[in-house]
């Protein structure tokens, strides 16, 4: 998941002059340590730049969107967190770095640590809204816990309609306790004998989750994909060692 801008309308992102690096932190630590990192926050205007932040809870909807929560969720951990400081201001056309930390507490079981870092702008007025709207920017941190790992499962396939064309996609179930990601590329064979090549989108499926990821297919500069379907999708993507061995046919 990439930084995310949470239901700001666009005349506020126009104002919005925050670009966070990295957009999101996929890391591991061991039960009994502190795991520290930086976000580093771009000021890309002429004028200081002042920003709200907080952590927050997360989960996904049912389109895959990022729902956040600053209510501490059960099982949050967010108490193993700090930030550095609860408002920051960033220069003009300049940069800082921001730090946080998660102690994990000794004895912490096997499995993964979810949060959201929230950067919020100061409120502005926009046309028609009753009311000041401030833009915001989540950072997301996953923080695999000892040998928490997914276990991603192939559980289907199909097509679907994705921005005005038809494209495959594969159902994805994770048994394991830790998020994991389909990186890489397969191969495929569609009706008419012609081979193509697919990448998956990037999308996170959660533990117990499972949920359905789109393959585009990588083409040259100026070239069209005409799929006739079915298609015959094989091949092997994996995530943080782990493979995901596919042999399906993605069917209307």
């Amino acid at each position: 998941m990439a930084a995310l801008f949470l239901a700001t309308p666009p005349a506020v992102l126009a104002q919005f002059s925050a670009q966070l690096s990295p957009p999101r932190f996929e890391e591991q630590a061991k039960a009994g340590s502190v795991y520290r990192d930086v976000v580093e926050v771009y000021n890309t205007s002429n004028l200081p730049l002042r920003l709200k932040v907080g952590t927050a809870d997360w989960s996904l909807d049912a389109s895959g969107n990022a729902e956040f929560s600053k209510s501490l969720e059960e099982g949050s951990c967010r108490p193993w967190t700090a930030i550095e400081a609860q408002e920051i201001e960033v220069g003009a056309r300049s940069k800082r770095r921001f730090r946080f930390e998660v102690r994990v507490p000794e004895g912490t079981p096997d499995g993964q640590c979810r949060f959201a870092i929230l950067f919020e702008g100061e409120p502005v007025r926009v046309p028609n809204m009753p009311m000041p709207v401030a833009g915001r920017i989540g950072i997301i941190v996953y923080l695999d816990i000892g040998a928490g790992a997914a276990r991603l499962v192939l559980d289907g396939s199909g097509v679907r309609e994705e921005g005005g064309r038809k494209l495959p996609y594969l159902t994805v179930r994770n048994d394991g306790n830790a998020h994991g990601r389909l990186q890489g590329f397969l191969d495929a064979r569609d009706a008419a004998g012609r081979k193509w090549t697919f990448s998956p989108a990037g999308h996170p499926v959660l533990p117990g989750a499972r949920r359905d990821i789109v393959l585009f297919p990588v083409l040259a500069e100026g070239e069209t994909a005409d799929l006739a379907f079915p298609l015959a999708i094989s091949g092997r993507t994996e995530w943080k060692g782990s493979p995901f061995a596919v042999d399906t046919q993605a069917a209307e």
